[in-house]
């Protein structure tokens, strides 16, 4: 077979790999960050939950709680024209404390309740959640896993302050990618207002996180396809996976930060959270929960999460 012939082969071989590149970067863009149902999600394995902690998450009081109550509904119009939704519930007595909920993929506002209501009912909080962009009543065409989400919630702590007044004490609390994106902010120049944040399982990065499942989901390694997709993403969404960083965000922390992760999550895996925690500039701490899968630990070890909760938020909530 002739040299010509080999290079032809060859460049037809990598057109194809090529081609099949490109195909499976737009397929990834699709399935995970593009604004759409995610019918990957169902029947996963690493998202299977105790029958205690289902329970609690479709069926416990708190979603009554959250109807009951009478939430003001405040929007507010993104850094890039997006329309956004928040919810914000005064406290039943007066108090200058707010706390600041991020909820996790595919959520909504509402569904930081779970934890709202621990908030409202016995620590005498205001409380403010939101529609991430992309998610619930807020506008937006994908995910950005807590990149964009970061300046979002800036503007929402600026518009909490204007209402609230300059003695406003703050706490960030987000869980999964709701943590991460708190800890994104974490590393942004904040009012000091903002006291501390609590991040129950998150992520270091965005490609940390693809690389994982991408591995654990279908058996693939993340070169060449998580670059590609990094290239797909920073076109249609404006954000490149590797930038979209808790890890480095938290490098340049100054408010203290609680992490909280489950021993048993294999969805997000607790090294994430232990290598955040090594990271991390500011004062900070780490507790883990045996036994507890991806954002169970505050259902399945509830005390043990208030002890810890309070005893953070008695130090750095004046």
């Amino acid at each position: 077979m002739s040299k010509k012939l080999w290079i032809r082969i060859g460049i037809g071989i990598f057109v194809i790999l090529f081609i099949l590149n490109i195909a499976g970067s737009f397929f990834f863009y699709n399935l995970a960050i593009d604004r759409g149902v995610k019918d990957f999600l169902s029947g996963n394995e690493d998202l299977e939950v105790s029958a205690e902690a289902m329970d609690a998450f479709l069926e416990g009081g708190w979603q009554d709680w959250v109807d009951n109550q009478d939430f003001e509904n405040w929007k507010m119009e993104s850094h890039d024209g997006l329309e956004l939704q928040g919810y914000y519930l005064e406290a039943d007595e007066p108090t200058n404390k707010t706390v600041v909920f991020a909820h996790g993929y595919l959520g909504n506002g509402m569904q930081m309740g779970l934890y709202g209501q621990y908030y409202h009912e016995e620590l005498g909080y205001n409380v403010f959640t939101a529609d991430m962009r992309g998610h619930g009543e807020s506008e937006g065409d994908y995910y950005g896993f807590g990149w964009h989400d970061r300046l979002d919630y800036l503007g929402w702590i600026d518009m909490l302050l204007e209402k609230e007044g300059a003695d406003t004490e703050v706490l960030l609390h987000g869980l999964s990618m709701g943590a991460a994106t708190m800890l994104m902010v974490s590393g942004e120049e904040l009012p000091s207002n903002v006291k501390a944040v609590v991040a129950d399982s998150p992520f270091t990065s965005v490609y940390d996180l693809f690389d994982y499942q991408l591995g654990r989901m279908f058996n693939l390694p993340a070169f060449p396809v998580l670059p590609s997709t990094g290239i797909v993403t920073n076109i249609r969404a404006g954000y490149t996976l590797k930038e979209a960083s808790a890890l480095e965000q938290v490098k340049k922390a100054e408010v203290p930060i609680l992490y909280i992760h489950g021993k048993a999550d294999t969805f997000v895996p607790t090294r994430m959270t232990e290598k955040l925690y090594e990271n991390t500039k500011s004062e900070a701490e780490l507790v883990t929960f045996e036994g507890a899968n991806h954002g169970e630990a505050f259902v399945v070890h509830k005390e043990k999460y208030i002890h810890h909760l309070r005893d953070f938020i008695e130090q750095h909530m004046n």
